[in-house]
């Protein structure tokens, strides 16, 4: 089982079958992370803001006893297409990233089972959560990538 939790550890860091965030994150400015490109409903900045609300509510999922749901679609989407500043959104970025670890951290801790319940309240296993943060990411991670392609900011 722990080379199971290795691989699935590789694919929420990305890179094994689409380009990882981190690499992404390289290609925005500043200047550009609101802008929707033509026909798209979303800005880069939307989309990560999603990616890393989605990946904090599945941690929370797994890990809090007391979990209760976030509301859809509400909770899951910026507010506004904004932030003031640049210290915002890299605190964005970090809680991302922050947050990706505390997920790897319990997928490798010993402790956890893969196939066992995440809580009392359902019989969805940690496995399942993982596959979605890896489904919904890599998703996620195209969008990205297509809104960098749109902005002429990564070389197609």
């Amino acid at each position: 089982m722990e080379e199971i939790k290795i691989q699935l550890v590789k694919h929420i860091n990305g890179g094994e079958a689409f380009i990882p965030v981190d690499k992404l994150l390289e290609f925005i400015t500043f200047e550009k992370l609101f802008k929707r490109p033509r026909h798209l409903p979303y800005s880069f900045f939307e989309i990560l803001y999603h990616m890393r609300f989605a990946q904090k509510d599945l941690l929370e999922y797994c890990m809090d006893l007391e979990y209760s749901n976030y509301k859809w679609p509400d909770d899951y989407w910026p507010s506004d297409n904004k932030v003031e500043a640049n210290e915002e959104w890299e605190v964005l970025i970090l809680k991302f990233k922050e947050e990706r670890q505390q997920l790897i951290d319990h997928i490798l801790d010993s402790e956890n089972k893969l196939l066992a319940p995440v809580n009392a309240k359902t019989n969805n296993n940690l496995l399942r959560e993982i596959l979605l943060v890896i489904e919904h990411n890599a998703y996620h991670t195209g969008q990205l990538l297509i809104v960098l392609r749109s902005l002429d900011l990564y070389p197609a």
